[in-house]
């Protein structure tokens, strides 16, 4: 039967040249001479021949795979910038100048591809198969048959500062970050979608940064340093826990023909929430790595200045204003506020970049100290002196009550760290689009799926009718507060002269003692600058290092660690006499 079907494919066969074909039971014709089986299958037309089957669509053959399922060629530095044009998107949604994407993030993204030796060098590392197409995804593929030559150093730099101009007249022009694209391919990696996932996985090569999806942040971060924008460090990793700029799942928006799985799945797939400390590191290496010039002067009238973040942490914690005049005296004291203690400089011996955020509550946190000490005695102290004044005098400008204060923030803190906490539980790890390790896992891999969104139907149907919660708009300010609410006190325009002397035209704090927070010093030959025990500091100091570091989410320790340098600058002497005591009981022992 199967051979009368297969009478009317008149070819011959490609091995033996016989034309002597049969039928499969997947429908496809084979040679009865040498059993080669071709791609070729025969039109269903009639459904009595195969039982028990139905027409779900017409098609030139049952197993025949189109163009889709064959994908394209692509190597991971692709993938790498389809992630950073989504980001760079989202950035631009969320009001950051749009010459972040097309200027700045396009030319470091170059510069990374040309020290990586990927792109834009005289022998790119692709050289047996395609190379890779990276920015100018538009141009069509014998155009970019040779890549563009090496750039240097100076040429590059200028091209940052005037608009992202191409630096030399004889390579290619290149238009702005764009999603890649590539012609369909089946010449992809055994062990991987793209072209290089087996070998940029095992890659170790000295001296060269190997991008990650941490680094992409990374990336990021440096561009809106570059423009000044205001957004920090901390307000960036908060915008991808919130969902408004792609990260965790950031993979999902690769094209269709952009298969992905195998080692691709290790270097794309993130199964943990972005680091303050691991992006920030992230970003001074991949800064020094590319040799990026000084950046623009960070002045006083820059977002990032301390004078004007200190402003935005004392709104958002609930702070009085008047506190502002004391945190801008502390900085002028310290030196903090110079630009060149500001400025980034990966060129620099030390190259070190400034934690603005981090500096900024640190500074209110020393403030807080020099006010009330910080010892779980004199703020209640204090605090009893302001709430009797208060009562006496109620039309006057209340005094602040640092134990008022301390109760409100500690109630608001407990019931945003209850949200943080069951958002975070909820949130779905599983991508929509399932990962597999190769071909023969794919089916499974989609079953898998199938059963485990029935199942969800399933209890939600049981469970009832949910609530489902909008999406959080996004905001520098985490928490808010207003005049006149009865159950939030809002202490902006409270006084501080319950904690101030006059003295002619100069205030004097009340308060005459100070500790310093570097008891302990590290005894390793590490980075860190003290250890943070938290048995070791009063209860008043932790609540203070609690609430910043969740604001900021980082570790206590690290806060701990930003306090301590501000210390270091502000008393010199103090803090030199207490390391030499450290040093000198260390010697008797």
């Amino acid at each position: 039967m199967e051979l009368e079907e297969a009478k009317e494919l008149k070819e011959r066969c490609s091995l033996c040249a016989a034309v002597s074909w049969g039928l499969t039971d997947e429908g496809k014709y084979y040679c009865t001479s040498c059993h080669n089986v071709t791609e070729r299958s025969k039109e269903v037309i009639n459904t009595d021949i195969i039982p028990n089957t139905k027409i779900k669509s017409i098609s030139r053959g049952l197993k025949r795979r189109s163009k889709l399922e064959k994908g394209w060629d692509w190597y991971v530095c692709e993938g790498f910038q389809h992630i950073l044009y989504q980001q760079a998107e989202a950035l631009k949604t969320l009001g950051v100048a749009p010459e972040l994407k097309d200027e700045v993030l396009h030319n470091f993204w170059k510069r990374y591809l040309q020290k990586s030796k990927q792109a834009y060098c005289a022998s790119p590392a692709y050289t047996s198969r395609r190379k890779a197409e990276v920015l100018d995804g538009n141009v069509p593929h014998s155009d970019r048959a040779s890549g563009p030559e090496l750039l240097s150093d100076t040429d590059w730099a200028s091209s940052c500062l005037e608009s992202g101009a191409e630096s030399q007249s004889d390579a290619p022009v290149t238009k702005p970050l764009a999603a890649p694209r590539a012609p369909h391919s089946e010449a992809a990696s055994v062990c991987s979608g793209s072209l290089d996932g087996v070998e940029y996985s095992e890659r170790k090569e000295k001296g060269v940064v190997k991008m990650t999806v941490p680094g992409t942040l990374a990336l990021c971060y440096l561009s809106l340093l570059w423009q000044r924008e205001a957004v920090t460090l901390s307000d960036l990793l908060r915008f991808v826990e919130e969902d408004h700029i792609p990260y965790i799942k950031a993979f999902q928006s690769f094209p269709e023909e952009m298969k992905l799985y195998g080692r691709d799945k290790g270097i794309f797939a993130i199964e943990s929430w972005p680091d303050y400390e691991e992006i920030y590191k992230h970003t001074i290496e991949i800064a020094t790595f590319l040799d990026l010039p000084r950046f623009p002067d960070i002045t006083k009238d820059c977002f990032l200045h301390p004078n004007i973040l200190c402003v935005k942490y004392l709104l958002e914690a609930n702070l009085p204003d008047e506190m502002h005049g004391l945190t801008y005296q502390v900085t002028e004291m310290t030196g903090m506020g110079e630009v060149a203690s500001l400025t980034f400089d990966p060129v620099a011996k030390a190259a070190k970049t400034v934690k603005y955020d981090v500096q900024a509550v640190a500074l209110i946190v020393v403030v807080l100290k020099l006010l009330f000490l910080l010892d779980d005695n004199l703020e209640w102290s204090l605090s009893d002196l302001a709430e009797v004044n208060n009562e006496k005098n109620k039309t006057e400008k209340p005094w602040f009550s640092f134990r008022k204060w301390y109760c409100v923030m500690k109630k608001t803190l407990e019931e945003k760290k209850q949200e943080w906490e069951e958002a975070r539980a909820k949130f779905m790890w599983k991508s929509e689009k399932p990962l597999y390790h190769s071909h023969i896992d794919k089916p499974v891999a989609y079953k898998r799926r199938e059963v485990v969104v029935s199942l969800q139907k399933q209890f939600s149907a049981l469970a009832g009718p949910t609530l489902t919660v909008a999406k959080k708009s996004p905001s520098s300010f985490q928490l808010s507060w207003a005049e006149g609410d009865p159950n939030r006190t809002c202490f902006h325009n409270h006084s501080l002269r319950g904690v101030l002397l006059e003295k002619g035209q100069a205030l004097l704090t009340k308060n005459s003692l100070y500790w310093l927070s570097t008891q302990k010093f590290c005894r390793s030959y590490c980075k860190h600058v003290t250890t943070y025990e938290e048995s070791n500091f009063s209860l008043s100091y932790q609540f203070l290092l609690n609430l910043f570091s969740f604001l900021l989410r980082i570790k206590p320790a690290f806060l701990h660690d930003e306090v301590s340098l501000i210390e270091k600058k502000l008393f010199k002497k103090k803090y030199n006499e207490t390391k030499k005591n450290s040093r000198f009981r260390k010697g008797r022992r």
